[in-house]
């Protein structure tokens, strides 16, 4: 029986943390890469093949090195939030990186002016040839941009202005505290991690306690959560502006290669299916011996019997779902359990929430989330090792290559917390644990299907009135329960009108709007998921195919290489919505009085 750590080995990186020698020559190399790709941009000569190149094998060196620092320094402020040297650290980072986009510029600005003619011939290089599209990509975004010195300058100017208000959400996280009263009497302080645990405690005296405190900490805490998110969009906003560009959504669905035909079927499809859940959360408010569910209620488990994993057993758990599937998912899983890649203990000063971070140049991931041992704790570890596969699998392709969206990303985690879920259904030992994992499954489509709504209605409303000035905290949490109340159907008793302010996601500034991912890759996973079942063994190199290509193939070719269908049409999404219902069902099935 493994006993596996619960801490990460960061050291297995870059030995000595925040005072690593290590890292700082990481750092310095990539200042000279980026040195070596200007001087070379510089050239007048710069259309050849040869040239064409070199610059871009330095592209692809420094953008690994990029990748590796940020996922480090991010690592290192995520496992303490009060250390200033990693939150120098990172400010070092984000200035290379605003460095290395100004080169990039540079560099786009130069494929953009090669004749189209020119273009083809010099794509049938073997070394072009194998990142073509990411190269044509480049070169198209180019066109839609400003000026190669005004998109460099506004590089520079976001490293303390865009992306300094970004980091500056982990300066609040840092000032919440937690006061809370154990049954013994015992009072304790925890942090934001820590204490959004509780917020699905099976017992609702808990729930509702932590809840309470929740939203006063956070209440505490809107001011300055205002004026961060305010700064963000309006920079974001002016940046749009002068690029010429009309939509707010135009940047967040480049970045996903996807279509706004292919965003607006989905919601479509599920706006039309989600009426599906209603049965279930009146069902659950019952049996609650409520009305409706309040916020806190949503996510809490049926029931007061909701037993407690041991991380160790959680993680063999997982592993032993995984093997079923695919033999290599599993063993990979197990080397990253056993290496120690994952930071899962329960303590103060950790960020909230939970998230997995490539080292593409160490070929290795981490996985971060605070494990207490619930249902939605292996759910997340489950979420989070597809994503670390997800990377496994395309370590050795060109840097460029390896530049998957973010709604394809989360199709792999996804996909893996469904092989988790439903075999572990199929598998319950009685009927208490097959309702658990049954509404745990059920719960992933509410949180896809209306709470991740209520985010994406917020955030392109908020945006909408950001343009006409600043949103005062008051008028954001009346955005964000108007948004909830909205998505869930007015199903909701009491809401979470300081949702906004907790939330990482909407303080990102690499990607933003964090929220249409998660369903995109929810849905299109479950149509894999659906071929997985039909196929058998014989899927998973067929997943594996697809998880290669999704760095070099925009979401409507990918779904139409490997599934054959067209995303831009409601078809698909509405048969992947439709799939809730047979489990909505079966809950009704046994939670009906006798």
């Amino acid at each position: 029986m493994s006993n596996y750590p619960i801490r990460w080995d960061m050291d297995a990186i870059y030995p000595g943390g925040s005072a690593s020698e290590a890292f700082a020559q990481e750092l310095a190399g990539m200042e000279s890469g980026i040195a070596r790709l200007n001087e070379l941009l510089k050239k007048e000569e710069t259309h050849n093949v040869q040239s064409i190149k070199e610059m871009t094998n330095i592209a692809q060196e420094v953008l690994l090195s990029l990748r590796q620092s940020d996922s480090f320094v991010g690592c290192l402020i995520a496992q303490n939030v009060r250390d200033q040297a990693a939150i120098g650290l990172n400010d070092r980072v984000k200035t290379i990186s605003a460095k290395y986009s100004a080169a990039m510029t540079r560099y786009d600005n130069v494929l953009r002016g090669i004749p189209d003619a020119e273009w083809e011939k010099l794509l049938q290089d073997e070394t072009l040839s194998a990142i073509a599209f990411n190269l044509s990509e480049r070169r198209e975004q180019a066109k839609l941009k400003m000026a190669p010195e005004l998109e460099a300058l506004a590089g520079d100017l976001a490293v303390d202005g865009y992306h300094g208000w970004g980091d500056n959400y982990n300066v609040i996280v840092s000032r919440a505290e937690f006061h809370v009263e154990e049954a013994s009497g015992e009072k304790k302080v925890l942090s934001a991690g820590q204490m959004s645990n509780r917020l699905s405690s099976s017992d609702r005296a808990v729930r509702q306690e932590a809840f309470a405190e929740w939203e006063r900490v956070w209440s505490s805490l809107t001011d300055l959560s205002s004026d961060t998110l305010n700064r963000i969009a309006g920079f974001r906003l002016k940046l749009y502006e002068n690029r010429g560009w009309d939509s707010v959504l135009q940047e967040p669905l480049a970045i996903n290669r996807m279509s706004a035909a292919t965003l607006n079927a989905m919601w479509d499809a599920i706006e039309e299916g989600k009426k599906a859940l209603i049965p279930y959360l009146e069902r659950k408010a019952k049996l609650f011996g409520l009305e409706k569910l309040d916020w806190h209620d949503v996510e809490a488990p049926v029931g007061s019997s909701a037993r407690t994993v041991s991380y160790a057993e959680g993680a063999r758990f997982i592993i032993e779902q995984f093997r079923a599937f695919d033999p290599a998912l599993a063993e990979f899983s197990e080397k990253a359990f056993e290496e120690g890649w994952i930071e899962a203990e329960d303590r103060a000063d950790k960020r909230p929430g939970g998230f997995c971070t490539s080292f593409p140049k160490s070929g290795q991931t981490r996985i971060f989330m605070t494990y207490s041992g619930t249902a939605s704790n292996i759910s997340t570890l489950a979420h989070e090792l597809g994503h670390a596969y997800h990377q496994h699998v395309m370590n050795d392709l060109p840097a460029m290559s390896q530049e998957y969206a973010m709604n394809v990303a989360e199709t792999a985690s996804t996909f893996a917390e469904m092989i988790v879920s439903d075999r572990a259904l199929k598998a319950a030992a009685d009927d208490e644990e097959k309702l658990g994992l049954l509404e745990d499954k059920i719960q992933r489509a509410v949180a896809f299907f209306m709470n991740i709504r209520a985010r994406f209605l917020f955030e392109t409303r908020f945006y909408e009135q950001r343009k006409e000035g600043l949103v005062t905290a008051d008028e954001l949490n009346k955005l964000m329960e108007d948004a909830q109340r909205e998505a869930y159907m007015d199903m909701l008793g009491e809401a979470h009108p300081q949702f906004w302010t907790s939330k990482l996601h909407f303080y990102l500034t690499d990607v933003p709007f964090y929220n249409f991912p998660y369903t995109f890759g929810y849905l299109f996973s479950s149509g894999l998921y659906a071929r997985a079942l039909q196929e058998g063994s014989d899927f998973a190199a067929k997943y594996v195919a697809l998880l290669r290509d999704t760095g070099r193939l925009t979401v409507e070719q990918l779904a139409q290489k490997h599934l054959g269908v067209n995303l831009e049409e409601q078809d698909f999404w509405r048969d992947a919505v439709a799939l809730t219902e047979e489990d909505v069902r079966l809950f009704l099935e046994m939670t009906e009085e006798k």
